[in-house]
């Protein structure tokens, strides 16, 4: 098996990056409106009242709802998708997928995963992707509605873009979405061991201790080198604002998806440290439906995908070279 990892995290005092990617299997290595798909019915547990929120939970909360300011001070976590201002031709994009898709972000070691991007091979799934939504107990029932819808909605428009099945289940999930505070998040452990099986401690650690400056992460696991994820495993901070949650939301689970890396070329994209998005944007989509094109295949290498993502690219923009 291999394992991949993202995740989000703050560039400098005031500029957060919102961005942790995917263990894959053995290596830890998302037009136009859809309709919601419904997700599942409630679970006992999340009809119970919310548990009372830790001091530091309250710290966190407040310090989040200034990095949201912030950014947004800044013209920052655009919800636009692009624009004129963000022009992209087929050549941009195929090079932008290539960095994205072709490349790992973390490097697996002995001492768990460093930051030092290399090559890789092309992951995606190809079995149907059941996500299932785990809150923990600090979560409101009205903030929980309101993340079921929006998760669900986004699911339907990842299946549409993707043309890949990939919704809310409850039967037999293989990619666990956990929105926890921070108490919440340090007892994942047993959750994080059942569900990703062979991560080391270091690995469950860098989850259940992740600093404040790490936003969100998923980790994504593949069948050796066939690129074929099989599990995944994405944490949300429960403390997070509105727009900050929900960009953490869109980039953890389209990253979870086989768009494991970040480029500071990719514009518009939320594949981008920079912060500038903070939903999928046009050309993130488009680089969802190159992904998942029948030509390519899980564990292709950058030089054999090259040409037809080229080809897909020019397909999809026209030429416009």
């Amino acid at each position: 098996m291999r394992a991949g990892l993202h995740h989000r995290s703050a560039l400098s005092p005031g500029l957060p990056v919102l961005a942790l990617l995917a263990l894959t299997g053995c290596d830890p290595t998302v037009t136009g409106p859809t309709a919601p798909r419904v997700g599942p019915q409630p679970r006992p547990a999340d009809l119970a009242q919310p548990a009372p929120e830790s001091e530091q939970s309250k710290r966190m909360r407040a310090y989040y709802a200034k990095v949201q300011a912030d950014l947004l001070a800044q013209g920052l976590l655009r919800t636009d998708g692009g624009g004129q201002d963000t022009p992209y031709t087929d050549r941009m994009l195929a090079d932008n997928f290539l960095r994205i898709a072709l490349y790992d972000e973390y490097q697996r070691g002995a001492a768990g995963f460093s930051q030092r991007e290399t090559e890789s091979h092309l992951r995606r799934w190809t079995a149907p992707v059941r996500v299932g939504l785990r809150f923990g107990d600090s979560v409101p029932q009205e903030r929980r509605a309101t993340d079921r819808a929006r998760i669900g909605s986004y699911l339907a428009k990842l299946a549409g873009v993707t043309g890949h099945p990939i919704s809310l289940s409850e039967a037999s999930p293989n990619f666990f979405l956990h929105i926890v505070n921070e108490d919440e998040r340090r007892a994942l452990a047993p959750a994080i061991n059942a569900s990703l099986p062979g991560l080391s401690p270091v690995e469950v650690a860098g989850i259940t201790e992740m600093p404040p400056t790490t936003y969100c992460l998923v980790y994504a696991l593949s069948q050796d080198q066939t690129g074929t994820y099989t599990r995944a495993f994405a944490v949300i901070r429960a403390e997070h604002p509105d727009l900050l949650r929900l960009s953490c939301l869109h980039e953890e689970i389209a990253q979870g998806l086989g768009l494991a890396n970040d480029s500071p070329r990719a514009r518009p994209s939320i594949f981008n440290d920079d912060e500038e998005f903070a939903l999928l944007t046009t050309q993130d989509e488009l680089m969802l439906k190159i992904l998942y094109d029948p030509r390519l295949k899980p564990g292709m290498t950058a030089a054999e995908a090259r040409p037809i993502v080229q080809t897909i690219a020019y397909e999809l923009l026209g030429g416009e070279s």
